[in-house]
């Protein structure tokens, strides 16, 4: 009755639909995954602290992203970060089809030994964000994080900038090699390669803006890898007493809220961090589902022009 067949009667049906709204009956989904073989939750793991999941714009555009994705669906959400060795030992022992249908993976460093234990248990797994190995049987969303970085150097260049330096990402993450690389594409033919590597956040902003003045302190421009990183920037920037953009144009990459709030408004590149969650999800139900497609999604990017530079 409760699975819905066809051969119980009609005066059956609505007696025990009655008895059901009276009794507050909640289906048992454990009882019921010993028939489906499912668990109907995926996973979604950050390798980051929790004082950056929660505190960084990035990582709630792609949750809420992930959620528009499973919100017409019976899968439930859990979350956890395993930033430590602590954290990661724990979410493996969770992380198998008793627990979980699939899961989703966030913020990888190159080190990150969670995609292989995945592989080995044949577990249904979505990157967020290209991975240094690349697996054939692997799926991931990413934004074209080269191009981005491409177009915003080539942007200052045509501004008239010619000591244009960046604030890198992490290289232990391809998100942090792959904007760098965009980087050196636009200035090879320029002679420079002035970089300085942050962490994407507005302390490692602030540090790395600190190491280029040292090094370079007639820059007339600044391509920071995130817009966290780049407000950190601007702020050393005043406190120095470069204006910007008069005296140093910057841009940074993402489109956060912070890009909006910051005096003056960050120049930057949009990147779909909402849409980036949405494929992921949509991509991991499919791939439970064992349905065949595309497993490479590469997003598109865009230039958002406002006054820092």
């Amino acid at each position: 009755m409760l699975n819905g067949s066809s051969q119980v009667s009609p005066q059956a049906r609505a007696a025990v639909e009655a008895a059901i709204v009276e009794l507050g009956y909640v289906p048992n989904r454990a009882a019921r995954s010993l028939v489906t073989q499912r668990t109907d939750s995926v996973a979604l793991i950050v390798s980051e602290s929790q004082e950056r999941v929660f505190g960084e714009p990035f990582f709630a555009g792609v949750l809420r992203g992930i959620n528009s994705a499973l919100i017409e669906t019976p899968l439930q959400l859990w979350l956890a970060m395993a930033a430590s060795p602590e954290q990661r030992e724990r979410v493996e022992h969770h992380l198998t089809d008793q627990h979980v249908d699939g899961v989703m993976l966030l913020s990888l460093h190159d080190d990150d030994p969670l995609p292989g234990m995945l592989r080995r248990r044949r577990m249904p797994f979505v990157l967020g964000g290209r991975p240094v190995r690349l697996e054939p049987d692997d799926a991931f969303v990413d934004v074209d994080n080269v191009a981005g970085a491409c177009q915003a150097v080539e942007y200052l260049l045509g501004q008239g900038r010619r000591r244009i330096a960046t604030v890198a990402g992490p290289q232990d993450m391809e998100v942090g090699r792959a904007r760098l690389a965009g980087y050196r594409s636009a200035v090879a033919e320029h002679d420079l390669d002035l970089v300085a590597y942050g962490d994407f956040s507005e302390a490692g902003g602030s540090a790395a803006m600190r190491s280029l003045l040292d090094r370079a302190p007639d820059l007339d421009a600044v391509f920071a890898a995130s817009d966290l990183m780049a407000s950190g920037a601007l702020r050393v920037l005043r406190e120095t007493g470069r204006r910007v953009p008069r005296d140093v144009a910057l841009v940074g990459f993402e489109d956060a809220a912070v890009a909006r709030q910051t005096d003056p408004p960050l120049t930057t590149v949009y990147q779909p961090v909402e849409e980036m969650g949405r494929r992921m999800a949509q991509l991991l139900i499919a791939r439970i589902a064992g349905e065949d497609g595309d497993s490479h999604v590469l997003l598109d990017t865009h230039l958002v022009r406002r006054t820092s530079a």
